[in-house]
């Protein structure tokens, strides 16, 4: 073996298969001429075996284009071969690699929709996003390991930052929202192909805790990840569930419902041991025993080979159902302790970005649980809202679950796509009568109706269409049961195959592949640019240009968001005013309740002061107090609709994320003029991209918490006052809470607004100086070490920059035709109805 093979494949980071090919004599001159079978006995491991046959054809086109009468020797010896490697991934290659995989392994692929393919996945010659993804990060570890070993430099430590910088993750969160019965582990079992996942079907079962569902990264296993509440969450809610049924026995049974929520929960656990148990005893270690995580504040882990087995095991810890598989009485129940399930399912394409998350109606008691869940549905992308077919638009439940949740989810949130999804679209009454032929018209006649009957709902939705546009809003009518047995209607007829496209336009890692090979291809151009020599006169004049047009930019993202901080301050000023007026008035609607009596009501204030101002009822149609919300209304109804125009969810606009985006160097004309800089002008472009990117995830992550401060200040001024009124005994308490609530609100008002509205403006001006600064500071030390660092001891990583950038090209180009053939909102499905 020569040197030319021994550098080739330490370069390619497969350097622990050298001493096969010393072995068998592998020289320059063999290397071209492998055949596929040499190479699988070659290199035994299929990940790195691929990896070496497109590495191969690359570096024997380099050849070709490099040395033409090779190039004909090479052919001519091709075709006496016959058997000679073809490295170009072909679409039906058995191996699969690098190709996306349309259906999970087992049953599930029979009944599957196959989903839509990708222009670049059908192209000959080129390679999946995931196989570039996964070569370019080969070459980012090769570059940076060398770097390492290398001087640190100022130059050197900034480029082991950057190329560290490339390593992000993103996921889309899709929240699945529904009544128990409506059918959202079927949907969910269906959509992404795996009909046995999720536990249902029982009438009286109900998924009491959150279960996120998304792709196993690490192994082909099904994974329940099951994290608990804290022991000491756990005892805080065993003395609220024990004291507050027994402290007020004597009066009215006005909320049977929470009572039932004691029993429920402590059954469940305990069994009928825990009404003849004391509080402390109830923490003893000996109930606990089959959950010694929980104990020990870990995580507990259930593996199994098949999706039904998982779906048995993680019964116990997700529903508050007796039963489960053929009728076994499951003894001990541990959802009142589980926080979170996260079920991860192996060689599943539609969650390998994308996390599926089964979420109750409202927040939870709980303090942890609660935080999450709002976490949660404040961070995802896309909402289902799921209800059954025959009362979609006329149920209440669906729309209370939107309207509750619409201010997280929308100004608070970054919720892009809200999908009203209608099951059990294949009920027909009198479904027999009919002629087989002439079902599907009917189903769909039908489907029809309840999506303009839905959408028509939704106009009259006010305080939902504060928060979202009529764009956002689709309706899908589906049929889970058809999509599995197929008797009456076609695949598509069911319309899961189009919810199966919406995510796979959403889990598509096309633009993190091309944003994480851009980044690469302008770190390379960087560290060649710093190598140039004689180019001093040209990179000082670049830089001079460079620096006037950061400047002539930063003031054209200035004026927007001083324009819209003006735009704020009037809208507050005007809430400010209102509260001062009706604050009083409102509360009295929450302290006052009519339909309540005051001895049923006590018990509900105390709940409601001990909660820091926020009550959430058991029964689904009891609707949650939450004084502090209450209060600040006033305040977030004159903001809402100038706080969606500042802060749109959906697209690249308004005077903060458009602004960024408009925002350039002109570096592209910069090229044209300066051809000497190119390299170093490639790296300042895709920096550019970069921080305009990490800015616009700024934006997105404050502008939830700049809308939630108003609340959040007035839940800080009334929380001595709930304090106060929690510590109240004895006869008269009732009245004494209320006193102490008035009071503090009316000797308040004259301040507690002022100060709401002045710190979401100082978080406002906070937000804009950040921006402004980061695309300063950034930019000027991008421009610095680029420019005006040279480096000649730098590595020469050449070769590496000329195949990131035929990956970044052809992803270019790929990306073009799908636009081109998708249109402007691929995620749309087609069969989607929209208002």
């Amino acid at each position: 073996m020569d040197e030319f093979v021994r550098n080739r494949l330490t370069e390619w980071g497969l350097s622990e298969w050298i001493p096969r090919f010393e072995d068998e004599g592998v020289d320059k001159e063999s290397l071209f001429c492998l055949r596929d079978c040499v190479i699988d006995k070659l290199i035994t491991k299929v990940g790195p075996a691929e990896k070496f046959r497109m590495r191969l054809k690359l570096l024997m086109e380099e050849h070709n284009t490099t040395n033409q009468e090779t190039a004909d020797v090479s052919a001519h010896d091709h075709e006496e071969a016959g058997d000679c490697i073809q490295v170009i991934p072909s679409t039906s290659d058995t191996s699969d690699k690098g190709k996306r995989k349309l259906d999970p392994q087992g049953e599930s692929s029979k009944w599957k929709s196959p989903a839509r393919k990708r222009p670049h996945d059908a192209m000959p010659g080129s390679f999946t996003d995931e196989f570039i993804l996964s070569d370019v990060k080969t070459i980012m570890t090769y570059v940076e390991n060398k770097l390492c070993n290398e001087d640190n430099t100022k130059l050197n430590a900034f480029l082991k930052t950057k190329i560290s910088d490339l390593k992000i993750d993103k996921r889309e969160l899709v929240g699945v929202f529904g009544k128990t019965g409506a059918g959202k582990s079927s949907l969910i079992n269906a959509v992404i192909g795996e009909k046995n996942l999720l536990p249902s079907g029982s009438v009286s079962a109900c998924t009491t805790v959150m279960i996120k569902v998304e792709a196993n990264m690490h192994n082909p296993k099904y994974e329940a990840e099951i994290e608990f509440i804290t022991k000491e969450e756990w005892r805080e809610e065993l003395w609220y569930l024990y004291h507050t049924p027994r402290e007020n026995a004597c009066q009215e049974k006005e909320n049977d419902d929470d009572d039932h929520d004691t029993d429920e929960k402590l059954s469940a656990l305990y069994g009928e041991e825990w009404r003849d148990v004391s509080l402390e005893n109830l923490m003893d270690s000996k109930y606990f025993r089959d959950i010694k995580e929980f104990l020990d504040s870990k995580k507990k882990i259930l593996t199994c080979e098949s999706a039904e087995e998982l779906s048995e095991k993680i019964v116990k810890y997700t529903r508050s159902d007796s039963k489960v598989g053929d009728g076994k009485k499951v003894t001990r129940q541990y959802w009142p302790l589980v926080k979170c399930v996260t079920v991860r399912v192996p060689n599943n394409d539609f969650l390998q970005h994308v996390t599926l998350v089964d979420l109750p109606g409202s927040g939870d008691r709980n303090k942890s649980r609660d935080k999450m869940w709002k976490g949660i549905v404040g961070s995802c992308s896309t909402v289902w809202i799921v209800t059954d077919i025959n009362r979609a638009a006329a149920e209440k439940e669906p729309w209370e679950i939107l309207e509750n949740a619409s201010s997280l989810m929308g100004n608070g949130g970054e919720c892009q796509h809200i999908h009203f999804i209608c099951t059990k679209s294949d009920l027909i009454e009198d479904w027999d009568d009919h002629l087989a032929g002439a079902v599907p018209a009917l189903v769909f006649k039908r489907n029809m109706e309840a999506k303009k009957t839905v959408i028509r709902e939704f106009s009259q939705q006010r305080n939902i269409k504060k928060h979202f546009s009529e764009n956002c809003f689709k309706v899908f009518t589906v049929s889970s049961k058809e999509f599995l047995k197929g008797k009456h209607l076609k695949p598509e007829e069911t319309e899961i195959p189009q919810l199966q496209e919406f995510l796979q336009d959403l889990n598509d890692c096309h633009s993190e592949t091309l944003n994480y090979v851009s980044g690469a291809y302008g770190i390379l151009s960087l560290i060649q640019g710093a190598r140039c020599r004689g180019v001093a006169n040209k990179k000082a004049a670049v830089c001079t240009e460079l620096e006037e047009t950061l400047r002539r930019e930063l003031d054209k993202v200035k004026k927007p968001m001083e324009e819209a901080y003006e735009a704020f301050e009037k809208c507050l000023d005007k809430g400010v005013k209102e509260s001062k007026s009706s604050c009083e008035g409102n509360l009295k609607s929450i302290l006052y309740p009519g339909g309540t009596s005051g001895r049923g009501f006590h018990r509900i204030l105390r709940c409601v002061v001990e909660n820091n101002g926020a009550y959430k009822p058991k029964r689904k149609e009891g609707k949650e107090i939450n004084i502090n919300m209450k209060l600040s209304s006033c305040l977030t109804d004159n903001i809402d609709e100038e706080f969606r125009k500042t802060f749109p969810n959906e697209g690249k606009c308004g005077p903060f994320s458009g602004v960024i985006s408009m925002f350039s160097l002109d570096t592209e004309w910069l090229i044209q003029k300066y051809k000497d800089v190119e390299l170093q002008l490639i790296f300042l472009k895709t920096e550019e991209e970069k921080i305009k990117t990490k800015v616009n995830k700024t934006i997105r992550d404050r502008k939830k918490i700049i809308y939630s401060s108003l609340t959040g200040t007035i839940k800080a001024n009334m929380q001595a006052c709930y304090e106060r009124a929690a510590e109240f005994r004895g006869p008269d308490t009732l009245n004494n809470m209320r006193d102490a609530i008035k009071k503090h609100v009316h000797d308040s008002k004259n301040v507690m607004f002022q100060v709401a509205k002045d710190v979401m403006l100082t978080q406002l001006k906070d937000l804009k100086m950040y921006i402004l600064e980061e695309l300063e500071k950034s930019l000027k030390e991008s421009i610095e070490l680029s420019l005006k660092t040279d480096d000649y001891s730098i590595p020469d990583f050449s070769a590496e920059l000329n195949m990131v950038k035929r990956y970044r090209d052809e992803r270019q180009t790929s990306q073009g035709e799908e636009m081109s053939l998708t249109g402007a909102d691929p995620r749309g499905p087609a069969a989607a109805l929209s208002p």
